[in-house]
């Protein structure tokens, strides 16, 4: 097969995605598969790029000896080698794009609708399931709509005036992704005024209790060939004074996701463990996961909160999955084969028999 790996893109979290990319092009390399890098720049451009590059290679941007992508829609839609103004470009016959994109368009289901429209087979969420994992607030709602415990969640803007909630408050980009741009505040006009000051809270902002004595807790699960459920891991932060597990706990180690600290499988309360279990279960449903995802919850001695759903997450959460063992090419193998078998998404046009159009006469008529 023909496999492409993409990662990049113009979100702050490119640098975790090259890690992601590179992790899963180095482990296809070594098998049968046909396997193409794909460099989605910070400015939106996608290259070819070596397939021995390193992480260091990218710090200037495109890497030395790249070849320039185009990706085309309709019925020749597809990625395209650009020949320049005397040649002729020549389209990449890919069977399945491996997606490594994080945060920004790559997991909000933009990147996602592209593909789709050109009908090219690729991993990971499909749009809505992009779009409702990127969007806070949303996931938010449907977790609690759907009877699952969450915290109290709020859009701020700033005309609120009140919350429904006492401070002290963390704020959290309502479409981003990971860490970044999360700030803790003890009241309501500190908040509004992080509106002005903070970039990342630019496109909305949602706001919630911040309980410092809640700590993370996550969970991945894949979907195909069928349901399963990765060990429960702890991750620890680097400092003991940090309000948050911040992007630095989570990537900063040289290897992404792998390389955070942890307690692996992690010590919970009596009961917890099969609680994350059952509402993992349910939300695989609820948020129509599709390929692997990562959950994240909340959790104190006595209590347990759904917090959020990475459906891109670091490294494709390899290294959670240790009860029974998971090798990484068991992992890629089985993303690779859903999107083959399972297809995000074919667009239709049957029930267009033109019968309107026939039928509407003038359309000056319908103006006057």
């Amino acid at each position: 097969m023909k496999i492409g790996v993409i990662f990049g893109g113009p979100t702050p979290e490119h640098d975790i995605s090259i890690l992601t990319g590179l992790q899963a092009l180095r482990e296809l390399q070594r098998s049968p598969h046909d396997v193409t890098g794909i460099y989605w720049t910070k400015s939106s451009a996608f290259w070819s790029v070596p397939l021995e590059v390193e992480a260091e290679s990218f710090l200037e941007g495109v890497p030395k000896g790249s070849s320039e992508l185009g990706l085309r829609l309709g019925e020749q839609g597809g990625f395209y080698s650009l020949a320049g103004r005397l040649g002729k470009d020549r389209r990449i016959e890919f069977d399945v794009l491996v997606l490594g994109t994080h945060g920004g368009p790559g997991e909000d289901g933009t990147l996602q609708a592209a593909l789709d429209l050109a009908s090219l087979n690729y991993t990971g969420p499909h749009v809505a399931g992009a779009a409702l994992g990127m969007d806070k607030f949303a996931f938010g709602a449907l977790m609690q709509a759907s009877g699952l415990p969450t915290l109290p969640r709020a859009l701020l803007t700033t005309s609120t005036q009140s919350l429904a909630f006492d401070g002290p408050y963390i704020l959290k980009p309502r479409f981003g992704g990971s860490s970044i741009g999360i700030d803790v505040v003890t009241d309501l006009a500190t908040a509004r005024a992080r509106l002005a000051t903070n970039i990342h809270l630019s496109r909305g902002c949602v706001v919630e209790p911040y309980r410092r004595d809640l700590t993370d807790v996550q969970i991945a699960l894949r979907i195909f060939p069928e349901l399963e459920l990765s060990a429960i891991e702890k991750p620890i932060r680097r400092s003991s004074v940090a309000e948050i597990l911040n992007y630095r706990d989570k990537y900063v180690g040289g290897e992404g996701m792998v390389s955070a600290p942890r307690e692996l499988p992690a010590r919970l309360g009596v009961g917890q463990e099969d609680a994350v279990r059952h509402y993992a279960t349910l939300i695989s449903e609820i948020a129509s996961v599709r390929g692997v995802a990562r959950l994240d919850f909340l959790v104190n001695d006595d209590e347990l909160y759904v917090n959020e759903i990475n459906t891109i997450p670091g490294s494709l959460s390899k290294h959670l999955f240790v009860e029974p063992p998971l090798a990484f090419s068991k992992l890629l193998g089985d993303l690779i084969a859903e999107a083959v078998e399972r297809p995000a998404h074919r667009y239709s046009a049957a029930g267009a028999d033109g019968l309107v159009l026939r039928n509407v006469g003038s359309i000056a008529s319908k103006l006057a």
